[in-house]
């Protein structure tokens, strides 16, 4: 049975992950430290619904499925941590009678900071992000060093390394002819926030020990994601709902939904707007909206993390794909979410806010987003009719909606 290691197992796109390979009959064992929940208590941002602790949900999953999802938490950013779960001393809050797993065939890396407005909020928050991002990424790139070179790296990282540039964006890499001498380096980068600033410096730490160790690396540049739904957490409703274990039941069932964040530090646009649809919030619209990025369904990360780990990269290898399925500007987004919501009643209003980034907004805008979808994923493509399924959810935790941490006008400039 494969082992799958994810740092960041709490977090939106880390607990999914978890229960899809869970479902696979993989070996998984998650590691957080909260830093996300932990974040949202101190800058006072609203989540959805109340979502229990990783042990938690890790019980859960087990009442209803027979699956264990193993729970370690701790801090990466601190090396020893880290080390500990390729040397085999690391301990569990809970089934600790069931061992480690060994040394893991497969790393999924979630475990950075996520958000571009938290890491511009001021200069301490500046500071946590570029230590916790970096800390993490060369805690593992050195403990893979000493004592797992054949593990598979999958890392997450962002369309935003790239920025908007004036030509086509290419996967990860550009051969260029200069002075008659030709040669292949990483697309040029131009961050627009000290957060993606943080994940080019990932890439550049990967490329680095993939040049000096042969480790095996898999860097996935993804855009935008949205979505709540994904099969494991509506597959656990239904049992839940038939009684697998009685007492796994009533409330508990919405516990395996993944976190969902509206606030505009954590929220990624699409989640924001129906969010704001739902509430009667205008939409936040920043600027002329002609702002253009790659998007995809959280259905699709699972897929993608997946066709990654099916299909690793070779030793000495960075393989970079760019994770997302189309691209939307911020003015065509809110148009669809208007139209989803004038469908379930809703009177969508949409307001052109002064932008508070610093960013262009109207751009070319042409990434090449192929290398994933030919080893075999399948898109979901966002329709009005998946916003308004989407919006249904939502609707559902209407009344846990905190209209005043929607918008708080973090400034980059």
């Amino acid at each position: 049975m494969s082992h799958i290691l994810i740092l960041g197992g709490d977090g939106y796109l880390g607990w999914p992950t978890a229960m899809y390979f869970s479902n696979r009959g993989y070996d998984v064992t998650v590691v957080d430290n909260y830093f996300r929940r932990n974040a949202c208590t101190e800058l006072d941002v609203g989540m959805l619904y109340a979502v229990p602790t990783l042990v938690e949900r890790a019980k859960i999953w087990h009442g209803l499925t027979g699956k264990e999802i193993k729970v370690v938490i701790g801090d990466l950013t601190d090396p020893e941590v880290m080390r500990r779960l390729f040397e085999g001393r690391a301990t569990y809050d809970w089934a600790v009678d069931q061992g480690f797993a060994g040394i893991p065939d497969t790393v999924i890396h979630y475990a950075e900071q996520p958000s571009a407005p938290y890491s511009l909020i001021n200069y301490r928050y500046a500071n946590i992000t570029i230590q916790n991002n970096l800390l993490v990424t060369n805690n593992l790139m050195w403990a893979l060093r000493d004592f797992s070179r054949d593990t598979h790296v999958i890392h997450v990282g962002t369309m935003g390394e790239y920025g908007t540039p004036n030509i086509d964006i290419e996967e990860g890499w550009l051969d260029i002819e200069h002075k008659r001498r030709k040669d292949r380096f990483l697309f040029p980068r131009q961050a627009s926030s000290l957060y993606h600033t943080t994940k080019i410096m990932d890439t550049d730490l990967m490329w680095f020990a993939v040049r000096m160790w042969d480790l095996r690396i898999t860097d996935l540049m993804q855009g935008p994601v949205y979505g709540i739904e994904t099969e494991e957490a509506q597959s656990a409703e239904r049992m839940g709902q038939g009684g697998r274990r009685a007492e796994v039941g009533g409330s508990e069932r919405r516990h395996l939904r993944t976190i969902f964040n509206y606030d505009e530090i954590f929220g990624t646009i699409v989640n924001r707007f129906m969010v704001q649809a739902v509430v009667g919030y205008p939409l936040t619209v920043y600027g002329k909206g002609g702002q253009t990025r790659g998007y995809l369904n959280i259905n699709d990360t699972l897929q993608c993390v997946h066709m990654s780990e099916k299909n690793p990269a070779e030793k000495g290898d960075l393989r970079i794909f760019n994770q997302i399925m189309e691209t939307f500007s911020a003015n065509e987004l809110a148009e669809m979410v208007q139209r989803a919501g004038a469908r379930l009643g809703y009177d969508v209003k949409i307001d052109h806010i002064e932008n508070p980034r610093r960013e262009a907004e109207e751009h070319y805008y042409n990434p090449t987003y192929q290398g994933l979808i030919e080893l075999g994923v399948e898109p979901h493509y966002l329709t009005d009719e998946v916003l308004e399924r989407m919006m249904r959810v939502v609707e559902r935790y209407k009344g846990n909606i905190r209209r005043d941490v929607i918008f708080r006008g973090v400034k980059w400039g």
